[in-house]
């Protein structure tokens, strides 16, 4: 087995031909097959597949760009089941971009935030309010709702607004780390929570428990984005764009800082790294992600009410950065995926099976124990699991290397002055 192995990953065309091959036979067993979770996830695997191969990182990213852009939107289309596989696709890649910018935060800058949720929630309502007839109670002259043309201008603007948020949180938690970092932006989270739960007095703002329907969904060159398969091409295309900055940042000097903020605050201060400046541009940079996938999220959903937005969502993730492997690029994207095919399709189905069986009398399961009811009990113990035997996440964070030569001073020795004889 270990010769195969070696065989394997020294040879990149076989390498290759078993990846199409695995391809080829997961995306047929997916289109022919009117709904099979497990021809599904096994098509997604092939992106874990693609990143243990030795391609380089060119190849390997115009492989998986054709993956996801040409493969799985072809692939599911050969049945009814359509909607329903864009549906676990498109929330993969909301909560993936979500990950990547708490990973910023927790992973790289090593700042735990546990109101992660509320740049989210931010993003959503600043387009849910234009959006609907919401603002013309505090803007005269009867302007909205907004066409759908206005959505490609809100991602920017959700993203923008939500980065203001984020450096209000980062100013008065900047004296605080640790525990009591955390018990701070829950608290915010909360907060923001409440103030669009109440918002609704004295100035209907965000019509308050009620929440915001009648959302206008995106519109280009007068085609409407509507269903689930359209809004895929609209997630890959932002979490495409959000993946190369993350990774653009990890090994920039502003990223380089936060790591070093992370494993000394007081070691990165002496070597003159601004606290205050690299501490905002953590949160900001990241809250500005969840910004902008909660303006998706809020035109695919078409509405959006306070409890969209609870502590449990923030909870949720925090534990797919964790479970991934915190400041490991990858590692967030897998652990993402994970968690949120796991909470909507792989246990979902289960349970729903195991109820199947239930009401066919094959075997009786007490109330207290019925399959619906245990659902969160498996999720935990698989969660459980993972951190026992991957302590470090299921993708640990690996730091560059650098051949030996790119280290050295390049410069030429310097040379003992000469000595003039008197």
């Amino acid at each position: 087995m270990g010769k195969i192995q070696t065989m394997l990953q020294a040879n990149k065309l076989a390498q290759g031909l078993l990846l199409a091959a695995f391809i080829l036979v997961t995306a047929g067993a997916v289109y022919l097959i009117d709904r099979s979770v497990t021809a599904f996830l096994l098509m997604l695997a092939s992106l874990l597949l693609l990143y243990y191969t030795s391609f380089s990182n060119g190849m390997k990213w115009s492989i998986a760009v054709f993956l996801l852009v040409i493969v799985i939107p072809f692939a599911t289309s050969g049945g009814t089941s359509r909607e329903s596989y864009m549906e676990v696709a498109t929330q993969c890649g909301i909560y993936v971009a979500m990950a990547l910018g708490l990973n910023i935060v927790v992973g790289f800058a090593g700042l735990l935030d546990m109101g992660f949720i509320a740049f989210f929630a931010v993003g959503a309502y600043t387009y849910g309010i234009f959006a609907t007839g919401q603002a013309n109670n505090f803007i005269s002259g009867e302007l909205f709702p907004l066409s759908g043309g206005s959505f490609w201008i809100f991602i920017l603007i959700g993203g923008f607004i939500a980065g203001i948020f984020g450096i209000l949180l980062g100013l008065p938690v900047l004296r605080v780390k640790g525990d009591y970092l955390a018990i701070v932006t829950l608290g915010f989270g909360e907060i923001i929570r409440i103030i669009f739960n109440n918002l609704e007095k004295p100035v209907n703002i965000t019509n308050g428990a009620m929440g915001l329907s009648s959302i206008q969904p995106p519109d280009l060159f007068g085609f409407q984005f509507t269903f689930p398969h359209q809004f895929y091409f609209i997630v890959i295309g932002i979490l495409l764009i959000v993946i190369f900055a993350v990774r653009r940042l990890e090994h920039s000097r502003l990223g380089r800082s936060w790591k070093a903020v992370r494993e000394n605050e007081i070691a990165a201060q002496s070597m003159g790294i601004p606290l205050i400046r690299t501490k905002l541009m953590a949160f900001a940079i990241g809250a500005s992600f969840s910004g902008m996938m909660g303006v998706v999220f809020a035109a695919k959903q078409t509405f959006i009410d306070p409890t969209s937005f609870t502590l449990i969502e923030s909870i949720t993730i925090l534990v797919m950065v964790v479970l991934g492997g915190m400041g490991s690029v990858p590692g967030v994207i897998l652990g993402a995926s994970l968690v949120t095919i796991l909470n909507l399709q792989v246990l979902t189905e289960f349970t729903s099976w195991l109820n199947q069986l239930s009401q066919q009398g094959i075997f009786e399961v007490p109330n207290a124990l019925s399959p619906s009811k245990m659902q969160r009990f498996i999720f935990g113990m698989i969660l459980i699991l993972v951190a026992v035997f991957r302590p470090h996440g299921l993708i640990a964070a690996r730091n560059r290397k650098l051949p030996p030569e790119a280290v050295k001073d390049p410069s030429p020795p310097l040379s003992k002055p000469e000595v003039q004889p008197d």
